[in-house]
């Protein structure tokens, strides 16, 4: 059937409905008739034997024909010679026994002629056993005039009209059942085209696509997944996962599918599998809720890509780097030593003296680029704690100092760092990596200030966090550079055009830092309107240890 045209499909669909409709409307008829007749006989009723004979006979070929008869080959007007034929025989049967009510029997083949051939052949059933029905009046003498005279005719053609009206109405309906299958069907074949597409093509990307259902089940894979999979199993045996720095070992609930199935959410999470010299792999892997149209949770979807290769080039450049950055500070020391030396002699002539510091001033600028590149390769690229050495510090003390080292550079430029606002707070951090970073902010809020400018530093305590703010009221990032200000190696428009050139790595040092002390950095800034960094950090109790 599936090779058949639509109108080829409905007109087999018409051709046995018209079969089966035939068979039962006659069988019923006769059904009836013949306990009509049963009972005609049992109570006498019969008049005539003749036209009784007559009308059976008729009556029981008709049905005959209805069974033989493959009426779904003949043309559509031909099944009308049924009831025609009904209607002739209930005739002979009203003759031969007129008080009987065999006249009641019109009304199957009334309505049968109307569900058939619509309000025409309501029309012409009724008026053809009205015909019947007073013409046998006008044969009988017995018969006179009554109710029933024009009843009977008003109940045929009733009957025969409510037959058309639901056959019309089951014939709407079934149209209206066709187009809304036909549409489904489409709606099914497109969906089923388009999920094939989204297979082929999930299947055809080189990362592992994953949804998961509410309740933890996995409904969609593709080949992928299937391949990344298999290089994290060794001989059958789920290979150990480890965090990004390839050291730390994983729980099983904390392996990024298990943490996709208990609803977590993350972006962009490394995890190593196999222990290190064992053909390890690392993979990239996010885990995102999906919503229904009504926002209810519909599960989540897991993207896995294996970053092996990029893992291992970035851990060989950070080595690389490392290795050169340890290797130029040795001679870059020296080097700025042996200018210290040649400065303080007093028989230096002041042309060379010059040159001399120069010299220095750049080899200084040089230690500390390398001394920042030396920094930055020794914390791991995804936050792991590098080593932090913890002690109760008053951060009052460190950014005093700090504001002390700096301020030669500020009064050559007629920079004030305001300092009143500094109070004193307890912290359990690293006074030495937290020099650091407030290092960083002076240096930023002075070296890309303008001449003349005003720096303001604020220590102090709210609930349980402290907090270090370095303010200015220079030129300020825009809206756009804002998030990558903790980028390694970003430098915004205003530092690129300033005179003073940095490495674009203190704010990324700083946030490092930061965070390995359990604290963030929060930056405020505007184009032209300045820029205000505070360093977030828990607080602890005065006289803790």
């Amino acid at each position: 059937m599936a090779w058949l045209s639509e109108n080829e499909r409905r007109a087999r669909a018409e051709d046995v409905t018209r079969d089966r409709a035939v068979l039962l409307n006659q069988t019923l008829l006769t059904a009836v008739a013949l306990i009509a007749m049963a009972l005609a006989l049992a109570f006498n009723q019969v008049r005539v034997a003749t036209p009784f004979i007559t009308g059976a006979t008729i009556l029981f070929t008709a049905t005959g024909l209805a069974v033989l008869v493959p009426w779904k080959r003949l043309p559509f007007w031909a099944v009308g010679v049924l009831p025609l034929a009904d209607i002739a025989a209930i005739t002979e049967l009203r003759a031969a026994a007129p008080d009987a009510g065999l006249g009641l029997l019109w009304s199957f083949p009334a309505m049968w002629v109307g569900a058939l051939f619509g309000m025409a052949g309501v029309i012409g059933a009724t008026a053809l056993v009205a015909g019947s029905y007073w013409f046998l009046l006008a044969m009988d003498p017995d018969q006179t005039v009554s109710t029933s005279t024009v009843l009977l005719p008003l109940v045929v053609a009733a009957l025969a009209t409510i037959s058309y009206l639901g056959a019309r109405r089951a014939h709407a309906q079934r149209d209206l059942l066709e187009n809304q299958s036909r549409h489904l069907q489409h709606s099914v074949d497109r969906a089923r085209r388009q999920e094939d597409l989204v297979t082929e093509v999930l299947d055809a990307v080189d990362f592992g696509v994953i949804r998961i259902t509410t309740e933890g089940d996995l409904v969609v894979t593709n080949e992928a997944h299937a391949q990344l999979q298999g290089t994290v199993e060794g001989a059958g045996v789920d290979l150990p996962a480890y965090a990004a720095d390839g050291t730390t070992l994983l729980e099983v609930e904390d392996a990024p599918i298990a943490r996709a199935r208990a609803g977590d959410a993350f972006e962009n999470e490394v995890v190593w599998y196999g222990a290190a010299g064992e053909g390890r792999r690392a993979l990239n892997v996010t885990a995102r809720r999906l919503r229904e149209i009504d926002g209810a949770d519909a599960g989540t979807i897991v993207v896995t890509r294996d970053v092996t290769a990029e893992e291992q080039a970035l851990r060989a450049r950070d080595d690389l780097v490392a290795s050169v950055s340890h290797e130029l500070r040795t001679p870059l020391t020296s080097i700025i030593g042996y200018l210290d030396l040649a400065l303080d002699r007093g028989d230096l002539p002041e042309a060379a003296r010059r040159d001399v510091e120069v010299a220095e001033r750049n080899a200084e600028r040089l230690l500390e680029l390398v001394s920042d590149i030396l920094a930055v390769s020794t914390i791991s690229r995804r936050g792991v704690d590098f080593s932090v050495h913890r002690s109760t510090v008053d951060l009052s003390e460190i950014v005093f100092a700090a504001v002390e080292a700096k301020m030669p550079k500020a009064r050559d430029r007629r920079i004030t760092i305001d300092t009143t606002r500094v109070r004193s707070a307890t912290a359990s951090a690293d006074a030495h990596r937290l020099r650091q970073v407030v290092d960083n902010l002076l240096d930023n809020a002075v070296k890309y200030h303008r001449d003349g400018g005003h720096v303001i530093v604020d220590v102090g305590s709210d609930g349980g966090r402290v907090h270090i703010t370095v303010s200015d009221d220079g030129p300020g990032v825009s809206e756009e550079e804002t998030p990558r200000l903790f980028e390694r190696f970003f430098r915004s428009d205003a530092v690129r055009n300033s005179t003073t050139h940095g490495s674009g790595l203190g704010l990324a040092i700083s946030s490092e830092i930061v965070q390995a002390h359990g604290g963030e950095i929060v930056v405020d800034t505007r184009l032209g309107s300045g820029a205000s960094f505070s360093v977030l950090l828990p607080a602890v109790e005065e006289g803790a240890s």
